[in-house]
């Protein structure tokens, strides 16, 4: 996400106060504008001047797009709409790109084809499509789960894995306040000593392994409905008539506190096949 400036939600009062119809009728005007905003990809342009927030200080893209030029075989995972991997100035002579949900399937075949990258209709959870040894480099942004054991299978001997993951607790306290406190160990999960140990067990070794916590702003509750229909998996089921109690408070809580604040949770993994 990012953006930079408040947007003007209608729920700040006046000097006058406001009604209760006022309050209503600016929800309804921006919980209508999130649900009718398409989900599919990774663009998250829709969020300018709703929300924003930090980026990891080292920078994915960029280095996913260094390490793309300096092999001639390499595979993506998870790749979305192909936002990220369309940002690479150049892409190596066999580039292939996995995703598992098929509207994202399609608007990554769109993207992506004509620039030569075959994109692979593949579930979450199955085995990678793919030889063994057949890649230099396997990327991922954000991947649902890192399969360390194919990963290792696909990759050249000397080849790498660089990827950015969701950390733990990530955006958790968003997640809380519709879901409630979370167990233990529901926090804790994907911590990256324990993604490690998941590589180093594939017979990977760790090259690089860095995480940072990054605060998020929430400046309308639009923004919280779009985010919460794009990122399925932090409020499992989530719809706005299931959610409606908790969004109309909390429109009316952004409206008089300012922006909802949270905070994601990244790590960058870097792991080499011997």
């Amino acid at each position: 996400m990012n953006g930079k400036e408040n947007r003007d939600t209608g729920g700040t009062p006046g000097p006058a106060g406001r009604t209760e119809r006022t309050a209503d009728r600016a929800y309804e005007d921006l919980v209508a504008e999130a649900v009718a905003a398409p989900t599919e990809g990774w663009d998250f342009s829709w969020f300018e001047g709703r929300a924003t927030e930090e980026r990891p200080s080292w920078g994915y893209a960029r280095l996913m797009g260094e390490r793309l030029a300096g092999v001639d075989a390499a595979l993506d995972l998870h790749t979305g709409g192909g936002e990220v991997l369309d940002l690479a100035p150049s892409l190596p002579r066999l580039m292939a790109a996995t995703e598992g949900w098929p509207p994202n399937v399609a608007k990554a075949s769109r993207r992506l084809a004509p620039r030569g990258v075959v994109v692979v209709a593949s579930p979450d959870d199955a085995p990678l499509p793919f030889a063994d040894a057949t890649f230099g480099l396997v990327t991922a942004r954000h991947p649902v789960r890192a399969d360390f054991p194919e990963i290792a299978r696909v990759l050249r001997p000397g080849g790498s894995y660089v990827a950015q993951h969701v950390g733990p607790s990530s955006v958790f306290e968003l997640v809380e306040y519709f879901l409630g406190p979370q167990p233990e160990e529901v926090r804790r999960g994907r911590g990256p000593q324990a993604e490690a140990a998941q590589a180093r067990a594939a017979g990977l070794e760790i090259v690089d392994l860095r995480a940072e916590r990054l605060r998020i702003e929430f400046f309308d509750i639009g923004a919280v409905v779009h985010f919460l229909r794009k990122v399925v998996w932090m409020v499992p089921g989530f719809t706005v008539e299931a959610y409606e109690p908790q969004l109309r408070a909390l429109h009316e809580r952004i409206g008089k506190e300012g922006p909802f604040v949270a905070h994601s949770s990244r790590h960058l993994i870097e792991a080499r096949k011997p």
